[in-house]
């Protein structure tokens, strides 16, 4: 079964971003934490196929929960949804070769991109 981890402080953002891919992918199970700290102990704790977080929150900031991530699993897959839309922000972000940058709001179309992307990549 495919595991999704979304790390984002908002819970409404958690709630759009885990009915949308719901709603384009099955089966899979959704696993949640509120900010980049409990993200990488959940991360370690049910090693996800893919990693869907915001750069803004608090405790560890999403744009440090990157390389962290990485370093534990070079292999992490990783899409950042985010609000944040400053061109050297980005770039620092797809520096850590994640998978995608995707400009809150998660809307229907983003998310049938990105689970194209998954469907394309996701072997059990």
């Amino acid at each position: 079964m495919l595991k999704i981890l979304i790390v984002d402080h908002s819970l409404f953002s958690q709630k759009v971003t885990s009915n949308l891919l719901k709603k384009f992918l099955e089966p899979i199970d959704i696993y949640y934490a509120t900010d980049g700290e409990e993200g990488f102990e959940k991360y370690k704790e049910i090693n996800p196929d893919y990693v869907f977080l915001d750069l803004l929150m608090p405790k560890i900031s999403g744009l440090n929960l990157i390389p962290m991530i990485k370093e534990y699993d070079t292999n992490a897959k990783i899409f950042v949804v985010s609000a944040d839309v400053q061109k050297t922000v980005r770039e620092e972000v797809e520096s850590y070769h994640i998978l995608s940058f995707v400009n809150k709001p998660f809307t229907e179309e983003k998310a049938q991109a990105v689970c194209s992307v998954i469907k394309e990549n996701f072997d059990d």
